[in-house]
């Protein structure tokens, strides 16, 4: 028997079978007439690739915001500051990365340069940088630190480098295209392994007036020719901004988006083999990538987002903040609104005056780690019997490997997934995973239980992505059923769980 894939392909005009009969990617182009099954066949397919894969599963990620503005008690320097205010008295990168891997974070990245155009390496191209500041008699290099201290931690490494500068004297000119890309080789070449660059949007003034026009295309070329590994992200081609600095995500978070014309430029004729683009346009609506978002686009890719907010209220240290650090509740909150929604959470830690993190900054992300092991320890769903009429691999829901994965039989784009139990089991969360690496397919699902013959809803959801989490009133019961009401082709789950949390 032709499998499902053969068949479909078989209906298809030969163009579109040529197409999509080559190796999958993380973008593809729509022709004009193209109809909306070919269109929902394309975008089933299109799928991360290596570097975003890899990116999506660390969940994690700290951020640390670092530099003058620490002891200035400010949120964004002008670059006027004398180089003499930063003096860390007990600077210890190691405690920093420590302390956020045995929070669960796999990755940080350090604020290299930030608006106020303050160097935390030595950069020959500047004066003004920690060379010129007390700091270790103008020897250190807090950038090495960090990455040193990932290195022997095993944790993975990013900078942030602000593409505004509101210090140099060659902002707004041609000029500062070149001064940016030799600060941002020095970064690329110095410090081994590059994980992630970080780009923001920021775009004000320089000390005379006027505004630059970044030269994006240039960064990532070098990006990806120095550390072809590395993730660019928020204003890069393999991450996006999810719109705000709340920690939450969408409801309905679609990685699979239609492409804007300047990604188009950079896909037309799939000529590109690794194409890379400056994002343009809102890209903040509560829905980027539904059936009525994807139906008239001329290009899909694949655009994952990337979920940021600070552990405070402001992005650096203030000591008026020490009493407004975010709860373990609340950071445990935050992760079901960001990794819970498809997203990868990016948590601001800022050190303190001294270059540690401050006590209390590290007690509540303890306690937050503390209350992920008590909720997630137990997957009730490992204790079912597990059936689907249409399905294939159900074990492979419940075995705790991400690249194995049920998925359902022939044509089939529905599903239910019924679970018994030995006895009743009380459970308040809902855990989802789709093989993003196969594609993102499901789009709307619902959650059920039985209770005397007769089956109620417990909760429902639209997107599933890498992850997704629920969280509802307390059920107990003896079977539940998760019943997939919608997928764009046959859907797949890497991974089902049931737990009760506090």
């Amino acid at each position: 028997m032709k499998s499902f894939t053969a068949l479909l392909l078989c209906s298809l005009p030969f163009g579109l079978q040529a197409q999509l009969n080559k190796p999958a990617t993380n973008y593809v182009t729509i022709s004009s007439g193209e109809s909306e099954k070919e269109i929902i066949y394309k975008a089933a397919h299109v799928t991360p690739s290596p570097r975003q894969l890899r990116w999506q599963k660390l969940e994690l990620t700290a951020f640390f915001h670092f530099g003058v503005n620490t002891f200035t008690d400010k949120e964004w320097g002008d670059g006027k500051e004398d180089e003499k205010v930063f003096n860390p008295t007990a600077l210890d990168a190691k405690q920093w990365v420590k302390t956020v891997k045995e929070a669960g974070f796999k990755q940080v990245i350090i604020t290299a340069k930030h608006h106020d155009g303050f160097c935390l390496w030595p950069s020959k191209y500047t004066a003004h940088s920690v060379k010129q500041s007390p700091w270790k008699n103008g020897k250190g290099d807090v950038v090495k630190e960090v990455s040193d201290a990932c290195r022997e931690l095993n944790i993975g490494f990013g900078v942030y480098l602000s593409p505004w500068d509101r210090n140099s004297a060659l902002y707004g000119t041609e000029a500062y295209n070149d001064y940016f890309v030799n600060q941002l080789t020095e970064l690329l070449t110095q410090y081994g392994r590059v994980d992630e660059v970080w780009f923001d949007g920021a775009n004000g003034e320089g000390p005379n007036g006027k505004k630059q026009v970044y030269d994006f295309n240039r960064w990532y070329e070098l990006i990806r020719r120095l550390q072809p590994t590395a993730t660019i992200a928020i204003m890069g081609p393999d991450v996006r901004w999810v719109g705000t600095e709340t920690g939450r995500g969408r409801e309905m978070e679609w990685s699979v988006i239609p492409a804007d014309p300047n990604m188009m430029a950079k896909i037309a004729g799939d000529s590109q083999k690794d194409v890379a683009f400056a994002p343009t346009g809102d890209k903040r609506e509560n829905d980027l990538g539904s059936r009525d978002k994807i139906r008239n686009a001329h290009g899909l890719v694949w655009y994952p987002a990337e979920t940021d907010v600070s552990i405070r209220p402001g992005w650096f240290y203030h000591t008026k903040e020490d009493s407004k650090v975010k709860t373990p509740q609340q950071l445990f909150d935050i992760y079901f609104s960001s990794v819970g929604r498809n997203g990868v959470l990016l948590l601001n830690i800022p050190p303190n005056r001294e270059g540690r993190l401050s006590e209390y900054d590290v007690k509540n992300l303890q306690r937050f780690k503390q209350l992920m092991d008590r909720t997630f320890q137990q997957n009730l769903a490992k204790n079912a019997v597990i059936k689907c009429a249409n399905g294939m691999n159900t074990h492979a829901m419940t075995d705790g490997k991400y690249e194995t994965y049920f998925t359902t039989k022939g044509q089939d784009t529905t599903a239910t997934i019924e679970l018994t139990f030995p006895s009743a089991q009380t459970f308040n969360i809902l855990s989802l995973q789709e093989n993003i690496a196969v594609g993102q397919r499901i789009e709307s699902f619902v959650l059920e239980y039985k209770e005397a013959n007769e089956w109620k809803k417990i909760t429902e959801g639209s997107t599933v992505g890498y992850k997704r989490l629920l969280l509802f009133n307390a059920v107990n019961a003896k079977q539940v059923r998760l019943s997939i009401l919608s997928s764009r082709l046959n859907p797949t789950l890497s991974e089902f769980g049931l737990y009760k949390g506090d």
